[in-house]
This record gives structure tokens, sequence and C-alpha cells, in this order.
């Protein structure tokens, strides 16, 4: 190995770098997190990218459950995320009066295989 590739591995060991695990296949989704992702593509798509790490207008998505924080610094709990959503942030515009609790759920299972 060499001296570039030994300090690129011993920083991402010293800075704890952890490899997500790619986003459960569509096909393998229950029905819950199938519809889910129905309300992502209706509701999220424009701004948020889902299966890459590639950022539009706000983060991507992927693993967002994977992490201990949110790119906000908040926790990332089913609670945070939802605030999130229904509340908006910064950019992000609220989704309360566009989303019911049953299209929040489903989406959150969503978010969930990320």
């Amino acid at each position: 190995m060499t001296q570039k590739c030994f300090l690129l591995v011993l920083a991402c060991t010293l800075a704890g770098c952890k490899s997500i695990p790619p986003p459960t296949p569509l096909q393998q989704l229950n029905p819950q997190q199938a519809r889910g992702h129905g309300v992502y593509q209706a509701h999220c798509l424009v701004c948020h990218s889902d299966r890459t790490n590639t950022p539009l207008t706000g983060p991507a998505l992927r693993g967002i459950f994977q992490k201990q924080y949110l790119d906000s610094g908040a926790a990332a709990t089913d609670e945070r995320v939802s605030a999130t959503i229904l509340h908006g942030r910064n950019m992000m515009p609220a989704q309360a009066n566009v989303i019911d609790q049953q299209d929040l759920d489903d989406l959150l299972a969503y978010l969930h295989t990320l």
C-alpha cells in the first residue's frame, strides 16, 4: 500500500468514516414503504435525491437515518425529520397542509430504507 493510500485509510479511520449500505431495492419495499416512495416522488423529488448522495436544492436523503445527526445538527430521529417535513426549515417549505399523517408515516417508512 502506498503512503498516500495508507494516510487516506488512517484519516478515515480516525474521523470515524463508515460507509452507508445501499438503499433497499424498490422491488423489495413492503406496501407502506412503497406508498412512502410514492409520497417522496410526489412531494420531495424536486428538491431531494433519495437513492444517491447527490444534493439537489436540498440535501440528499440517502442514509438519512443511518447518521446520528441531520445536516442541520438535529438528531436523526423520526420526530426531528417529521418536524422538518411538517413545519419546514430554512428554504424547505412546510408540508403540513400538503400531506396527511398517513402520508407522513409512509414517507418515514420509506426514508428508513435509504
